[in-house]
């Protein structure tokens, strides 16, 4: 199985486990700026060199003995599953992406039929019942999630914990594992365990939202999208990032965590 979703520094400084929708594309870009002294041009995931990546091949022996050997510090970043769910929604979903188009394609028209999702169109500056279209979406997340059905579950509304633990059951061992809601906090105290070939200094440091214009707002506070029924869906899906994340599952507005990660528990619970 490997490593998929590492990403590590040409120096070997750091390694980080991509978790979508939690800040991977400032993560990517300052690492990137880490070794080279200049940021990636373009959307950091597309970079095919100036950082190993478990998708490029080439990568997989170096990734791997360092995985092997815990030559480098080792972290990830984890966000609120009430607003990572919302992201996945408007970015994947009701958005339009970078190049243009629908994500995956037939996904939308899918989800329309099968589900009577409407997301809108640029033309109509996106206008639809976000709520209603949200809770349907949920209830698709679970089904690809539980059933594998109408489709495999997407990365970017997966568990958190299902990603982190593909890390960690293939013999890897995190370091650090921060919060998107604590960002600044959380990198440094990752910069500050590791010496980079560049200096970064994260006041200077822009952040990079690939996903941010490309389509509508959310126009509700986060709990107005979660009934009865989503607050079952939500557990059924991220019981797990809740406990071991430490977030809030009984108040969706309060998106801080309310303790810090126990990091002997996660090895644990998601390494068996």
């Amino acid at each position: 199985m490997g490593f998929p979703g590492t990403w590590m520094t040409e120096s070997e400084s750091v390694l980080y486990r991509v978790v979508p929708k939690c800040a991977c594309s400032s993560i990517g870009q300052i690492m990137f700026y880490s070794d080279h002294g200049k940021f990636f041009d373009g959307d950091i995931h597309d970079a095919t060199g100036g950082l190993h990546k478990w998708s490029i091949e080439a990568s997989h022996k170096i990734i791997e003995d360092n995985v092997k050997h815990h030559k480098s510090y080792a972290f990830t970043c984890v966000r609120n599953p009430y607003t990572r769910i919302l992201s996945s929604f408007f970015d994947k979903i009701a958005g339009i992406q970078r190049n243009g188009k629908r994500y995956r394609g037939n996904l939308v028209p899918q989800l329309a039929q099968k589900y009577g999702i409407d997301v809108g169109t640029p033309e109509d500056n996106f206008e639809f019942d976000q709520i209603k279209s949200f809770r349907r979406f949920l209830l698709f997340a679970r089904d690809t999630i539980r059933w594998r059905r109408p489709m495999e579950p997407d990365i970017h509304w997966s568990a958190m914990s299902g990603h982190i633990s593909t890390f960690i059951v293939n013999g890897g061992r995190y370091d650090n594992i921060f919060f998107t809601e604590k960002f600044d906090e959380g990198m440094q105290s990752v910069l500050d365990a590791i010496k980079t070939p560049k200096k970064v200094n994260l006041k200077k440091i822009p952040k990079f939202n690939e996903s941010e214009g490309h389509g509508p707002k959310r126009a509700h506070p986060v709990s107005e999208y979660f009934d009865d029924l989503s607050h079952h869906l939500i557990w059924e899906i991220y019981k797990k990032d809740f406990q071991l994340f430490r977030y809030d599952f009984d108040n969706p507005d309060n998106k801080m965590p309310m303790g810090v990660v126990d990091l002997d528990e996660v090895h644990a619970k998601l390494g068996s």
